[in-house]
């Protein structure tokens, strides 16, 4: 009898009201060697440099920082040694992570024993991707890395920099504006978060120019998701003036 009314009360509520947000929930990825051996590696670096003054939390774009691949647009390790490295910054960028792999870090001791000035967020654009997470999901999904990155790093500023644009469908198009919106809404104001949405650096006439990305040039090509290294470096000389501020 009680598990007959349980069942109805289920089928009356909302799934909304009971269904679980995939986008927050923290979901390792230890089962991927490679995954697993970055995962090591970071909280290595992490001891290593406990007195690091920035600290990038992101995906595959974030990871690229260390990246040199001989071609010039793939060059990207001299751009961190220019604007990053004098920190001790560190990279904890991991090619696809969504927004709750990222959580499942923070949750399991990426930042233990760091005190950054500045936690850089660039996150969201695979939750677009395969896992196919729309922006009602992703919204509060990284809401919850916000809250947790100010959780294990009080005092520090935290820089969140919207989702970056992409060529990968219109249906994406939509979700990263409607997210980045909501973001923008959200953090406007707030002390200790500034969101930074980079946008504008990719658009040409309104739209991302294909011209901003390592992703054509690959073989095969890809969409134009990731950044190239001159987008980067706009990308670190636009975000120089809260490096400056934020970082002592």
């Amino acid at each position: 009898m009680l598990r007959r009314l349980l069942l109805t009360l289920l089928l009356l509520l909302p799934n909304a009201a009971w269904a679980a947000n995939m986008a927050e929930a923290p979901i390792d990825r230890l089962a991927l060697p490679w995954w697993h051996e970055r995962w090591a590696l970071t909280l290595q670096e992490a001891r290593n440099t406990p007195d690091a003054k920035i600290v990038w939390l992101g995906d595959s774009i974030t990871q690229n920082w260390q990246r040199q691949g001989g071609h010039g647009y793939d060059d990207f390790l001299p751009v961190w040694q220019q604007y990053y490295a004098p920190y001790q910054a560190l990279d904890f960028g991991f090619r696809g992570d969504t927004t709750s792999s990222l959580i499942w870090r923070l949750g399991h001791g990426q930042l233990t024993g760091l005190h950054p000035g500045l936690a850089i967020i660039l996150i969201g654009a695979n939750n677009f991707g395969h896992v196919h997470w729309n922006a009602a999901q992703t919204i509060p999904g990284i809401e919850s890395v916000v809250r947790l990155t100010q959780r294990k790093l009080p005092g520090t500023h935290i820089l969140l920099i919207g989702v970056l644009p992409s060529i990968r469908s219109p249906w994406v198009d939509e979700q990263t504006e409607i997210t980045n919106a909501a973001l923008a809404h959200r953090y406007a104001g707030h002390g200790d978060i500034t969101f930074v949405n980079l946008a504008p650096l990719f658009l040409v006439d309104g739209k991302p120019d294909a011209a901003h990305y390592i992703d054509p040039h690959l073989t095969p090509p890809d969409p134009p998701l990731h950044p190239n290294s001159a987008t980067m470096a706009r990308m670190a000389a636009t975000l120089e003036p809260f490096v400056q501020q934020y970082v002592k």
